[in-house]
């Protein structure tokens, strides 16, 4: 019997891997998801908003480097998925996107809710389609799927509202044909290379995600060249844990070590990381560049050999070409300063600290509410999280606390909206990142901010019995805004949250809710909340005015904060 077009879609799916397609129903996708229903190992995942849905869907992509699926009907639904497809195509994560359309005679005349969705998606879609015929399947399929794997980005099916029903005529599988490229440089450009890295006297790493497939020869060159780590977010997760070489970050979230690691090196090899920040990367030094991206070569900073190719190969073959470096003068200074960095935000993390007499004149002025220290929050649920958690942050404060406190020891995932910035992203992520892997840990560090935007998905936790832990830096304010404005002299204005109690809110939809208002408190409620079967959500409040120091100050950005201290007083 010939199938649908909806059910050469979903079959298809199913074939591929994919286990659940995220969405929210609606009238264009009911073929599709009447297939789904009726589809063996295939579940369809209702969130309560389409960003939530695209989140989930991009974070599965993220863990399981396979294609993740979500759906928005026509008009609006698929509207709502833009922001979240947009943090799936700045992360390069494979995710195929089915939307909704008008029926196929009323293209074209401003019919109701209808949107132009190859127009929408032109900017974040590395594919984009429409299917017009039932004769197209499976190869309009094949061709969004090829695209999203084979290019690592977002891939759009646009399927009209009376199409997903029509047979298609000649009924065949789909061959998807998705295996990629792994390609290295030429021998005389990584004898250039070598013969650079080899002249040098002090050579520092930049290594970002793109090398975590190469944690082994990545840990060899560093050895071979005495050199420093500096990991970027993203290299957190394959590099921080069991490193003799690493330094943490560099930029605003960074570390002074990782700074000085940079800044002192007379030569720096950057290891699949298109690091975008220019003014924390070091002047006058020379650079080698190995990315699997020809055109991230160069991009960011000045580069003296740029190698495409991918970084395991590439520095299979370097390697061997590469002096092993007698003098460890400059990685242990660096790692000197990167213990005494750590030494200090281990004591800032003391959830008694406040309370020691040498503490005592700093809390009064920048925590007299005596609330929890977010980086004591934090340092609990690293010490209590399991070896193999998988942690999402929300892009701020929340983040910050999480690079400089939570360490990625063991087999610990780490995603967030690391190259987007996007709000909100951390409670849908961690939703897609459970239904992944259901027998492990999920941790989720929301700000308060981001997690009441899509707070609705709370219900969709809940639908699904998804036991994730809600972590919530509730200090009422969107802090990084806050800070922003302050280290360039403004007041904060507009950043201030009124916020209910978050424990009350998940308690009242049906999770588990705890509230920490005491630091004494801190460690037992982080305990109980990630031993307490089921979902929970931790509504911790902690000190609005925490600030988080920048790896390198400026005297600018202090005088800025005297002065926005000065003008909120007054």
């Amino acid at each position: 019997m010939a199938r649908t077009v909806a059910r050469v879609i979903v079959d298809a799916l199913r074939e591929l891997g994919v286990r659940h397609v995220f969405g929210v129903v609606g009238d264009a996708l009911n073929p599709l998801t009447e297939a789904i229903r009726t589809t063996d190992g295939l579940q369809w995942v209702g969130c309560r908003h389409e960003e939530a849905a695209a989140f989930a869907a991009g974070a599965q992509a993220q863990l399981s480097g396979s294609l993740g699926v979500c759906m928005g009907t026509v008009g609006p639904g698929s509207v709502h998925l833009l922001n979240g497809l947009y943090d799936a195509a700045k992360s390069h994560a494979p995710v195929l996107a089915v939307c909704g359309q008008v029926p196929l005679a009323e293209i074209g005349s401003d019919y109701f809710q209808e949107v132009d969705n190859d127009l929408l998606f032109r900017d974040v879609a590395v594919h984009r389609a429409t299917v017009t015929s039932p004769e197209q399947m499976p190869r309009a399929l094949e061709a969004a799927v090829r695209a999203a794997v084979t290019r690592g980005g977002v891939a759009v099916l646009t399927v009209p509202g009376d199409m997903g029903g029509q047979e298609v005529p000649e009924d065949r599988p789909p061959r998807f044909a998705l295996d990629r490229a792994v390609t290295r440089p030429d021998d005389a450009s990584l004898a250039r290379a070598a013969a650079l890295l080899n002249s040098a006297s002090r050579v520092t790493l930049l290594v970002g995600a793109g090398a975590r497939g190469a944690r082994t020869e990545v840990l060899d060159a560093a050895d071979r060249l005495a050199a420093p780590m500096v990991l970027t977010l993203k290299a957190k997760e394959g590099f921080e844990g069991d490193n003799p070489h690493q330094v943490g970050q560099t930029g605003l979230i960074g570390n002074p070590a990782a700074v000085h690691a940079l800044d002192a090196a007379d030569a720096v090899l950057m290891l699949g990381t298109d690091f975008p920040y220019r003014d924390w990367y070091p002047k006058d030094v020379r650079v080698v560049q190995v990315d699997a991206r020809e055109e991230h070569l160069g991009r960011r900073t000045p580069v003296d050999v740029g190698l495409a190719g991918d970084v395991r190969v590439t520095l299979e073959a370097l390697l061997p070409l590469l002096d092993r470096v007698a003098d460890r003068k400059h990685l242990e200074d660096a790692r000197e300063r990167f213990a005494r960095w750590q030494e200090r935000q281990a004591r800032l993390a003391d959830p008694a600290a406040d309370r020691r007499p040498a503490r005592r004149l700093r809390a009064s002025l920048d925590n007299p509410g005596h609330a929890v220290r977010p980086e004591a929050l934090a340092a609990a649920v690293a010490d209590f999280a399991a070896d193999d958690a998988v942690f999402t942050s929300d892009t701020g404060m929340a983040t910050v606390w999480l690079s400089r406190h939570v360490p990625m020891r063991g087999t610990r995932r780490l995603i967030g909206s690391y190259n987007l910035g996007s709000m909100a992203n951390a409670m849908p992520q961690a939703l897609g990142a459970q239904l992944w892997a259901p027998d492990r840990q999920v941790i989720a560090f929301c700000g308060d901010g981001g997690l009441s935007m899509l707070l609705g998905d709370l219900l969709t936790i809940r639908t699904y019995g998804l036991p994730v832990k809600l972590v919530v830096f509730d200090n009422r304010s969107l802090g990084m805004v806050k800070l922003e404005q302050e280290q360039t002299g403004l007041p904060a204005f507009g950043t201030r949250l009124d916020n209910p109690d978050f424990a009350a809110v998940a308690t009242a939809v049906g999770l588990t809710g705890i509230r920490v208002t005491d630091p004494a408190d801190l460690r037992d409620g982080v305990q109980r909340a990630l031993e307490t079967p089921g979902p929970v959500l931790l509504d911790v409040l902690t000190n609005p005015d925490e600030v988080a120091v920048p790896a390198k100050p400026t005297l600018a950005q202090g005088w800025g904060f005297v002065r926005a201290k000065a003008r909120e007083l007054l």
